[in-house]
C-alpha cells in the first residue's frame, strides 16, 4: 500500500512528455505521414464513374491519365504525365485527308490525337497480376470455396505488377460505354469520340455476362497503334478534349484488374474497382473504411518524376521552388479521417493533429482579421506559425429554375415571358452580396453569369455587369431595387405575390439536401428574401440520393447546385446550359433543362474555337442571352481560404489539378515537437485529486494498521 502513491506520482510525471489526446498510434509518431480529413464518404472510386470532389481527392493520387496540370504555373498549363508529350491535334476532312492547323473548323470532320507513352511505367502491386509458376493467373478463376475466406484485398497473399501499355488506355476508354457502369460523361463523350454510341449499343447484348472482355470489341475512335502509342479520334474540332486527357475518366485500366474484380461473388464482398482502385500513380489505397478512415501509401513502383523548377514570379519567394528537381513523392503515407462536424475538425487542426484545414464560418473570426478590406491572419494563428493561402475558386454556386416546370419554366410560348419576369424578380430579390457577407464571411464574388474569374470569357468592370440584375453606380454594380423586383412580379401576373386573376398566393418550392443548424439559418434567411416580394417559399429537404433522383427526373422547381471547373475553359461552364446537355432528355449536366436555340447555335460555334477576340464576342452574346432568360439565380464564385501548419510545405491551392499530394512535403520532426508543446497534459488537477483522496483515506488506513498491529501482538 505504501508504494501506490509514489508510483502514481511517478506515472504522472513521466506522462508530461507526451500528449494523452493523440488520436494516432504511438508507432506513427515522427513518421513521414500527412494527416488530413474528409467530411463526405466517397461513393465511387472507379475512374469512369467517379465525378465528385470528395472522390477525386483519392482517385487523383492513384490513377494517371496521360496528361496533368503544371503544379505551379498559372494560368493552368497542361503538361505530360505518363505521355511523352502533350499530343498535337491532327485535322482530317471527310475524305480522310489531312488539313492544316489553320483550316476552317467547318471543314474539319475529325481530329486525331496520337498519345505516345513513356516506357517502363508499372502498376502498383495487385493480386490481379499474380501468376503461378506455370504462368497462369493465380486469381482469375476463383471458385466459391476459394472466395469464402476472402473478405478484403489484403487477404490475397500473392501480388505482382506489369508495365503500363497503350492497350490499357484504350481499354479504360471503352469502359465509358460499359452497359453495367453509368459514366456521368458518357453522353458528352458520345458527342465527340467517334463510334462510342454504336459501341455502347453493341455491348448491351452482353450486359448479363459476368465479365465483358473489351479487348474483343473494336471502338473506331480509340485504337492501339503499338505497345506505347494509341490514337483517339474525335468528331470535328474540339480543342478542349486535351483537358479531358488530364482527368481520371481517361486513366488506364488493365484488363487483368477488370476481369479479377468481375468474378462472381466479388461484388457481394465489395471487392470491386469501385472499392479497390488500381493505378500507376504515386499512391495506392491501402485502407478503405469510408465511414471512418482512408489511407494512401506510397506506390513502390511509381515512375521517376521530379518536382517542377519554374512557376509564377512569386513562387520562389514563397519557397515553392526550393525542391526543384527532387524526386516525387515526398510523403510516404496519407491518413484521412472522417470528420462529420466542423468543430472537432478545427480543434484537431489547432492541436496539430491535422496538417491543413479550411476555415468554417464559425472559426472565421478566430482565424483571420479584416483591416480596411485586407485579410490577414489573427495574432493567435501567427503565434502558432500557421500559414494562410487565398485564391478565387474556378467555381460557380447557383440556384437553378427547372425550365420544364409550368410556373417558372420557359417551354410554353404563351407563358414564357411571364415566367421570365418571375425568374428575374426572384433573382433580384435574393441579395447575394448579403448572403456572401453573412454566410461566407465575405469569401465570395457575386456572380454576373456562369463564368468565374480566371477563366477566359469572364468580364471585369462595366462590361461584366449583368444589367438585368444590377445598375451601374459610381462604376460599380448595385443590385436593382426591391421595387423593380415587385414591378417585374406584377407584370408577370403576380402583383404583391398573388395571382392577378384568382388571388391565389404564389408558392415556390425549393429542393435541397441542406440539414443541420447552419442550414436552418440559411433557409430562414432565404425565406426573408422571398418575403420581400410577398412570395411564399416551401423548402423540401431530402437526402442526397433522393435529391439527385428528383433532379434527374425533372421533378424539381428550384434547386441549389454548384459546379467546379473540370478544366480551365469557358466551355466547361457554358455547356451547363446547353440544350443537348439537358438532364431529363439527355442525362447530361444541364440540371435546369434550359433550352434556347440561339444560345445553342452560338455554343456550337464557340466550343470549337481557340480563345481570342472572336470567341470572346460569341461568349458575350451568349451571356447576354443567359442574363435575359435567367435560368439560374446567379449566385457567387467562392474565395478559398486555406490554412496549413509551418511543417507542411510546397502547398499551392489548385481547383483544377487534383494529383497534388505528391508535391507536398512534411517536416515530421517539427510537427512532433509542436504537438508536444501544444498538448502538454495538465496534470495538477489530477495530482490534487490524488492528494485529496489520499488525505481522505489516510486516517482510515492508519486505524486499520493499528488494529492489525494490536491483533498481531
Amino acid at each position: 500500500m505504501r508504494s501506490v502513491f509514489p508510483c502514481l506520482f511517478l506515472l504522472l510525471l513521466t506522462a508530461c512528455g507526451s500528449a494523452w489526446n493523440d488520436p494516432y498510434p504511438a508507432a506513427d509518431r515522427g513518421r513521414n505521414i500527412l494527416y488530413s480529413a474528409f467530411t463526405e464518404r466517397p461513393k465511387h472510386l472507379d475512374p469512369v464513374q467517379s465525378y465528385s470532389e470528395d472522390e477525386i481527392t483519392f482517385t487523383g493520387q492513384i490513377y494517371e491519365p496521360p496528361l496533368q496540370y503544371h503544379y505551379l504555373k498559372r494560368p493552368y498549363t497542361l503538361i505530360a504525365a505518363t505521355a511523352e508529350a502533350v499530343p498535337q491535334p491532327l485535322y482530317i476532312d471527310i475524305r480522310g485527308r489531312p488539313l492544316p492547323n489553320s483550316a476552317d473548323p467547318a471543314s474539319i470532320a475529325f481530329t486525331d490525337y496520337v498519345i505516345t507513352l513513356k516506357h517502363g511505367i508499372r502498376y502498383q502491386p495487385h493480386p490481379a497480376f499474380a501468376r503461378t509458376a506455370a504462368g497462369d493467373y493465380s486469381y482469375h478463376a476463383l471458385s466459391a470455396q476459394q472466395l469464402a475466406g476472402i473478405n478484403a484485398l489484403s487477404d490475397f497473399t500473392q501480388r505482382d505488377t506489369r508495365e503500363l501499355t497503350a492497350d490499357d488506355y484504350v481499354y479504360g476508354l471503352k469502359r465509358l460505354a460499359h452497359p453495367r457502369l453509368h459514366s456521368p460523361i458518357f453522353g458528352l463523350m458520345d458527342d465527340y469520340v467517334v463510334g462510342l454510341g454504336d459501341f455502347a449499343a453493341r455491348l448491351k447484348a452482353e450486359k448479363d455476362t459476368p465479365w465483358i472482355d473489351l479487348r474483343q470489341h473494336r471502338l473506331e475512335g480509340a485504337e492501339v497503334i503499338d505497345r506505347y502509342r494509341y490514337r483517339i479520334r474525335v468528331k470535328g474540332k474540339y480543342p478542349q478534349f486535351l483537358y479531358w486527357l488530364a482527368m481520371p475518366f481517361f486513366a488506364p485500366m488493365p484488363w487483368e484488374a477488370d476481369k479479377f474484380h468481375s468474378q462472381p461473388g466479388m461484388a457481394g464482398k465489395n471487392l470491386t474497382l469501385d472499392w479497390y482502385p488500381v493505378g500507376t500513380g504515386p499512391y495506392m489505397l491501402s485502407e478503405n473504411n469510408p465511414n471512418a478512415r482512408m489511407v494512401l501509401e506510397r506506390n513502390p513502383n511509381f515512375r521517376q518524376e521530379s518536382y517542377p523548377c519554374e512557376g509564377e514570379p512569386e513562387d520562389a519567394a514563397a519557397g515553392l521552388i526550393k525542391d526543384c528537381g527532387q524526386p516525387l513523392p515526398f510523403i510516404d503515407k496519407v491518413v484521412f479521417t472522417r470528420e462529420k462536424e466542423q468543430i472537432p475538425y478545427w480543434n484537431k487542426f489547432l492541436q496539430g493533429y491535422y496538417d491543413a484545414s479550411g476555415i468554417s464560418s464559425d472559426a472565421f473570426d478566430q482565424a483571420v482579421q479584416v483591416n480596411a478590406g485586407e485579410i490577414t491572419l489573427s495574432d493567435d494563428m501567427r503565434a502558432q506559425g500557421i500559414v494562410l493561402s487565398t485564391s478565387v475558386a474556378t467555381s460557380s454556386m447557383y440556384m437553378g429554375f427547372n425550365w420544364l416546370d409550368p410556373l417558372v419554366g420557359g417551354t410554353d410560348p404563351g407563358t414564357a415571358e411571364n415566367a421570365r419576369k418571375l425568374r428575374q424578380a426572384i433573382s433580384i430579390a435574393i441579395d447575394q452580396e448579403e448572403f456572401i457577407s453573412i454566410f461566407q464571411n465575405g469569401r465570395g464574388i457575386a456572380a454576373q453569369d456562369p463564368i468565374p474569374p480566371g477563366i477566359f470569357g469572364h468580364r471585369e468592370g462595366e462590361a461584366g455587369i449583368n444589367r438585368d440584375m444590377y445598375d451601374r453606380v459610381d462604376g460599380h454594380p448595385r443590385r436593382k431595387s426591391i421595387a423593380e423586383a415587385r414591378r417585374l412580379l406584377a407584370e408577370a401576373g403576380w402583383p404583391n405575390g398573388r395571382d392577378a386573376r384568382t388571388g391565389e398566393a404564389l408558392v415556390i418550392n425549393l429542393d435541397t439536401t441542406a440539414t443541420g443548424v447552419g442550414a436552418k439559418a440559411r433557409i430562414d434567411w432565404l425565406n426573408k428574401q422571398f418575403a420581400k416580394i410577398d412570395v411564399q417559399l416551401v423548402v423540401r429537404s431530402t437526402d442526397y440520393n433522393r435529391f439527385q433522383e428528383k433532379v434527374r427526373k425533372g421533378a424539381v422547381q428550384l434547386f441549389y447546385f454548384g459546379w467546379n471547373a473540370d478544366y480551365p475553359d469557358p466551355e466547361n461552364f457554358l455547356f451547363l446550359l446547353y440544350g443537348k446537355q439537358g438532364k431529363l432528355k439527355y442525362q447530361g449536366e444541364n440540371a435546369a433543362n434550359y433550352e434556347n436555340p440561339e444560345y445553342d447555335r452560338l455554343f456550337e460555334r464557340m466550343k470549337a474555337m481557340e480563345s481570342g477576340a472572336e470567341r470572346q464576342q460569341l461568349i458575350d452574346a451568349m451571356t447576354a442571352i443567359l442574363r435575359h432568360d435567367a435560368p439560374w439565380i446567379w449566385g457567387f464564385h467562392p474565395k478559398d481560404y486555406s490554412l496549413r501548419h509551418a511543417w507542411l510545405t510546397n502547398a499551392k491551392p489548385s481547383k483544377v489539378g487534383h494529383n497534388t499530394l505528391k508535391y507536398q512535403r512534411v517536416d515530421a520532426a517539427l510537427r512532433a515537437q509542436r504537438r508536444i508543446e501544444w498538448n502538454r497534459p495538465v496534470v495538477w488537477p489530477l495530482l490534487l485529486l490524488v492528494l485529496f483522496v489520499a488525505a481522505a483515506i489516510w486516517p482510515a488506513w492508519r486505524g486499520y494498521r493499528r488494529r492489525e498491529t494490536a491483533t498481531a501482538r
